[in-house]
């Protein structure tokens, strides 16, 4: 079994929609100090702050998401949107590239850093 890629606009969402289920999870240990007030609020504003943050970080990523390259796979033929140097693709995680200098090169996401693009230019 090789290694399994997955697309960085889904790995994002992942987080926003965790962000959401800790939320409710830290209000829901909240419920459980009903007797102390004061605590019983500070988990429901840090409860609050999670969800927050979540609704915060899929409206990023939304508008990333808007800005991104638009390609169809060449393993599964469906359309997928490609953020950065190197992706994968949203529905078959077949390592994808745009970038000819990259092509036929083993996939690392290192590749999309600011450091291995000024490395290159360095080198050239």
């Amino acid at each position: 079994m090789g290694v399994k890629y997955s697309n960085k606009i889904n790995k994002i969402r992942t987080f926003a929609l965790s962000l959401v289920f800790i939320g409710f999870g830290i209000m829901y240990v909240g419920l459980l100090f009903k007797e102390t007030m004061w605590l019983m609020s500070i988990f429901m504003i840090l409860g609050l702050l999670s969800v927050t943050l979540s609704t915060v970080v899929y409206f990023w990523i939304g508008m990333l998401s808007t800005k991104t390259i638009k390609v169809v796979c060449p393993n599964c033929d469906k359309p997928t949107k490609l953020l950065g140097r190197v992706d994968a693709c949203m529905h078959c995680n077949e390592p994808l590239t745009l970038d000819k200098d990259l092509e036929g090169k083993e996939f690392d996401e290192r590749y999309n850093s600011k450091r291995y693009q000024k490395n290159t230019k360095n080198q050239k």
